[in-house]
């Protein structure tokens, strides 16, 4: 949960970033699991981008920004990659 005035997370919360090649960078990942689907003879997909997701489990005051700062300098590569966070039962 985050406190509507001080921007921090307070109490025990999950914190959850979402990690994503940026959409100008090819993903051949998700490439061979469009290939895969189509062996299966699953139609009707045209594309798919394969992501990564952090779960963070904050015991403390944590504010927004300390958020971004771990997903920009150690979960996401910035230059291939965009992130996002959301609350899980917020």
């Amino acid at each position: 949960m985050t406190c509507r005035d001080t921007g921090k997370v307070v109490g025990v919360a999950k914190v959850v970033v979402h990690v994503m090649p940026k959409a100008e960078i090819l993903d051949p990942q998700g490439q061979a699991i469009v290939g895969a689907l189509g062996r299966l003879g699953v139609t009707g997909v045209s594309d798919v981008r394969q992501g990564k997701r952090f779960e963070l489990e904050i015991d403390g005051d944590v504010t927004d920004e300390t958020v971004a700062e771990i997903a920009e300098s150690l979960l996401a590569n910035t230059v291939i990659e965009d992130w996002s966070v959301t609350r899980e039962g917020a």
